[in-house]
């Protein structure tokens, strides 16, 4: 068995056959020819399989450490496939600090056809066991979380899920599997929205999924296919290609965001920096347990709390981009409760801690003193 750093650059990868093309040719076709009805190459619609989504499938799986892996058109149309698996009257347990798209779909769509959803604070493992119940059939983790970088512990949760037979389902976006491999703490699922450090270059949406049940990538498959939210192959080449360089941007993105962090824990005008690298941080113990790294995300406040003062910094950096999204070679400021969390209701997103002047930063891998130099300007 390769080191991981050897398996992203050639995981589920192998020179072309029919070229002998080093890099994986994008296979731009909608259909194949069949040979007699019903007899093929092991291709017969793109919607159903394309070489292309093969070969990016199967490097997705080996870097997680899992079995199957599954691609669609965003992270978004991932999740859509996993909560697909639950039937009316069903329940699941959620992270209450989680991306504000995921809480949408869960609460505007999937709750429309009879699913519940419980949303709680998981820093104590007996809360998620308090809401267990004979229709509770899943848990949904992120680790570290969006925006607030909580820290779950995934084998603590994964114990309490297979003692009560239900499914845990875990986003690793924040982590990628370079810091984290969830599948090997005991989830059963792994969810990305690879749009973000898989990708890694700003230019496509996708989503992922692993798993290593032969019986759960058999349902999932059925319901890419059945479905058909299925990224184009043009697409799944780009994340093969980022995925090459994912070990040597995420050594940065985690030293840049370490030097950005300390630096605005010192600054005289913020209030409070929320990065899991800190040794006081909530769970930081676990993180270095379950984490190979700390990661280039870090959310903060000001001191005061005031929107406007916020507000002036979020329009006020040169470098770091006022956008939505993370995980790009390129520096990225945002503003979680307008942007990435607006459809979480304002009650919500306070009573979990998510202030309207929270800051967050997608640290990327700039010379770090110019990201330092520019947020130092912004906030003044």
């Amino acid at each position: 068995m390769y080191k991981l750093d050897t398996q992203l650059i050639h995981a589920g990868i192998s020179p072309d056959p029919s070229t002998g093309a080093i890099m994986t040719p994008i296979y731009q076709t909608s259909t194949y020819v069949q040979e007699a009805p019903g007899v093929h190459k092991g291709y017969e619609y793109a919607r159903t399989q394309n070489p292309t989504r093969t070969v990016l499938q199967n490097a997705l799986a080996a870097i997680e450490q899992g079995k199957h892996g599954l691609c669609f058109g965003s992270g978004l149309a991932a999740t859509d496939a996993i909560a697909k698996l639950l039937n009316p009257g069903d329940e699941v347990i959620s992270t209450n600090d989680l991306y504000g798209g995921t809480y949408r779909i869960f609460t505007k769509v999937f709750e429309r056809y009879g699913i519940k959803f419980h949303f709680t604070g998981m820093a104590d493992m007996s809360t998620i066991e308090s809401l267990i119940n004979v229709n509770t059939k899943m848990i949904w983790i992120e680790t570290p979380t969006n925006p607030l970088l909580n820290i779950i512990d995934i084998e603590a949760c994964a114990a309490i899920a297979k003692k009560h037979n239900l499914l845990l389902v875990v986003d690793n976006t924040f982590a990628s599997p370079y810091l984290q491999n969830p599948l090997t703490l005991g989830a059963d699922i792994v969810v990305h929205s690879a749009t973000k450090y898989l990708g890694g270059h700003s230019d496509v949406v996708h989503g992922a999924i692993i798993v290593n049940s032969d019986e759960l990538n058999e349902k999932l498959s059925f319901i890419q296919n059945a479905c058909g939210a299925v990224p184009g192959p043009h697409d799944c080449w780009l994340v093969l290609r980022g995925i090459k360089t994912l070990h040597v941007r995420m050594q940065r993105h985690c030293e840049n965001g370490e030097k950005v962090a300390h630096f605005l824990r010192n600054h005289p005008k913020v209030e409070k920096v929320y990065w899991i690298g800190f040794e006081d941080h909530p769970n930081h113990d676990v993180a270095k347990k379950q984490m190979r790294g700390f990661g280039g995300m870090i959310s903060f406040i000001l001191k005061g709390d005031v929107l406007e003062d916020a507000m002036k910094v979020l329009s006020g950096t040169k470098l770091f981009a006022l956008a939505e999204s993370l995980g790009g070679v390129e520096s990225l400021i945002g503003h979680p409760a307008s942007m990435t969390h607006g459809s979480i209701p304002r009650e919500e997103r306070i009573k979990n801690g998510l202030a309207d002047s929270l800051i967050r930063l997608s640290v990327g891998i700039e010379d770090v003193q110019d990201l330092m130099d520019d947020l130092q300007q912004a906030i003044g």
